[in-house]
């Protein structure tokens, strides 16, 4: 992959696919952030943001989307600095009342600090980060109600997880039944494609110049699910399963079919999807996170690599 060289006013803080990407936008003596990552990171991501501000005042955060692993330290990097928090417009009713089923946390066993958002960003609004003006553009799929932001001079894209270097995110809205997913995806990956774009910094993974390359893996990837749907629920129950082991380190094989049928995201996507019974679900998953090699078995017990 070739080096993606940013604008001086730019700082990524690439993280591990618990946290997302921290992105820091500087603007003389003070900074804008972009997503703040997963709550079990909070003090490594208040250090981390510390260290890069160097002296300068983080005046403001703003997140992209609503999932977990982009929300989740904002209440703390907001207790460290002081900052306003600034949320996609479509999140602020689930903020407000902290709804953690619109927020996917209890739909996907997930954590979140709740937090107060200080102002709403809507799609079409301009903002001043970094030295650039950017847009800030509706992005559903992954998330029905994301936004990324686009710097056309500098032919920039910042893009959550709408599209990453290898695909975008997984589409929860249609594995767990409230449906749209699938059309949202295609619309906003059609969209980018038609942005002047060189650059994308995206919510996981290192920055890339590979735009044309990184469209056409994702249309594939929306191709494959728009033609499967098991192919799209198996995507999503790895990926989430692999989260939870990363955060929790290990699980008991034995309720490991429980825990399953309990959570509403396996539920949901094993019943509208794959129709197999807890136990046959467990066992598949536990083969494929073996095959991926990103757990083992010892013992009665699941434990991440």
């Amino acid at each position: 992959m070739t080096r993606c060289a940013l604008p001086p006013g730019i700082q990524v803080l690439e993280r591990g696919w618990l946290s997302a990407n921290n992105v820091l936008l500087f603007d003389g003596p003070e900074a804008t952030l972009v997503d703040s990552g997963y709550v079990s990171h909070a003090a490594q991501t208040v250090a981390l943001i510390r260290d890069a501000l160097d002296g300068r005042r983080l005046e403001r955060l703003i997140n992209t989307h609503s999932h977990s692993d982009h929300i989740g330290c904002n209440a703390a990097v907001q207790r460290a600095f002081a900052c306003r928090i600034g949320v996609p417009a479509g999140m602020a009713e689930m903020v407000e009342h902290w709804d953690e089923a619109a927020l996917l946390l209890s739909v996907a066993a997930q954590q979140g600090e709740r937090f107060r958002a200080d102002h709403l960003i809507t799609a079409g609004e301009r903002l001043y980060m970094g030295g650039l003006e950017w847009q800030a553009l509706p992005a559903p799929g992954h998330d029905m109600d994301a936004l990324l932001f686009h710097a056309p001079d500098a032919r920039l894209l910042i893009s959550g997880d709408a599209l990453w270097r290898d695909g975008f995110g997984i589409l929860f809205a249609e594995v767990i039944g409230s449906g749209g997913g699938l059309e949202g995806a295609r619309a906003t990956l059609e969209a980018i494609a038609r942005l002047p774009v060189d650059r994308v910094i995206p919510g996981h993974g290192a920055p890339f110049v590979e735009v044309d390359e990184a469209l056409e893996a994702a249309f594939a990837r929306l191709k494959a699910f728009e033609d499967d749907g098991a192919r799209m629920a198996r995507n999503a129950i790895r990926a989430c399963m692999t989260f939870m082991l990363l955060e929790q380190r290990r699980m008991d094989l034995d309720t490991l079919p429980a825990y399953l049928a309990e959570v509403p995201l396996y539920r949901e996507a094993n019943r509208r999807f794959l129709g197999l019974t807890p136990e046959a679900l467990a066992a598949w998953l536990v083969g494929e996170l073996e095959r991926a090699g990103v757990a083992v078995r010892q013992g009665h017990e699941l434990h991440s690599t």
